[in-house]
């Protein structure tokens, strides 16, 4: 069974939600798999130290994760048009998988969350895809076959699956959002199960 990461950062659970959902895509495909994990928090330095690992959920990403997987789905909420500071500290932390190559070759999706229809998801998505390029990423999108990304009222663009929550702690997801998710998740496991065949 090979396996494709899922990567992402939630704080209200709308992004964790999103995940689950590229999970069961990527489980629709005959001898893939998803594994999910997480990035930890980052705030300044205090005397406070975080948990290593989380209460629950997801597990937190080791190297290892890079590694093994032979794709990648990556999820951050929105903040001001780009991506959380704990995903964006992820990216900064890959000098040595960028050197060796670690990922070069892997296809790649990104998915995104804002509070408001207006909130930045496609300037997030996009901003996802520059680190995922610079270390020689396939970037898998959603094409316009998929007919729900031409009638939604809610998420979901063609970088990749998004979600309005209305509030800043809505997870529930729309029946157009789930779908194109899983779509999303779909497809990124049939293009990977194609380049690691």
């Amino acid at each position: 069974m090979k396996e494709i990461l899922v990567l992402y950062y939630s704080r209200g659970g709308s992004v964790a939600a999103l995940a689950r959902q590229v999970a069961r895509g990527i489980g629709e495909v005959p001898g893939m798999a998803a594994r999910l994990r997480t990035v930890p928090p980052v705030a300044p330095q205090t005397e406070q130290v975080l948990p290593p690992v989380p209460e629950e959920g997801a597990a937190y990403l080791e190297t290892r994760d890079l590694d093994e997987c032979v794709g990648y789905a990556i999820g951050s909420p929105t903040r001001f048009g780009s991506m959380a500071a704990p995903m964006k500290f992820f990216f900064d932390g890959l000098g040595a998988q960028w050197a060796s190559g670690t990922l070069v070759g892997k296809p790649a999706c990104v998915f995104t969350s804002t509070a408001t229809m207006h909130g930045g998801q496609e300037s997030t998505l996009l901003g996802m895809q520059v680190p995922l390029l610079h270390h020689g990423c396939v970037i898998v999108g959603i094409p316009y076959t998929e007919q729900r990304l031409s009638t939604t009222r809610t998420g979901g663009t063609p970088y990749g699956a998004s979600h309005v929550s209305g509030s800043a702690d809505d997870p529930e997801l729309s029946e157009d959002e789930i779908q194109l998710a899983r779509a999303l998740g779909k497809r990124l496991a049939t293009i990977a199960a194609k380049l690691s065949a």
